[in-house]
């Protein structure tokens, strides 16, 4: 049950910090990373993303996203 809170912790963290680098609420910033499948993404790679930079998990989010059609303004 530790390692599922490391992870819940971890995905509340990304979609947080995605939130304020694009300029949106954290409820439109799930929605969007749910819909384009980055969340399922984090949750699968978990034991690899969280050894990166946040700047670089955020950055292979937002791929991911636009990867399955996902378009910020």
């Amino acid at each position: 049950m530790r390692e599922e809170k490391k992870q819940i912790n971890y995905v509340v963290v990304c979609v947080n910090e995605f939130a304020n680098k694009h300029n949106l609420t954290v409820k439109e910033a799930f929605q969007f990373l749910f819909k384009h499948k980055a969340i399922e993404f984090l949750k699968e790679n978990y034991d690899i993303e969280h050894t990166l930079s946040l700047e670089d998990t955020l950055s292979d989010m937002l791929m991911i996203c636009k990867k399955n059609g996902g378009m910020l303004l």
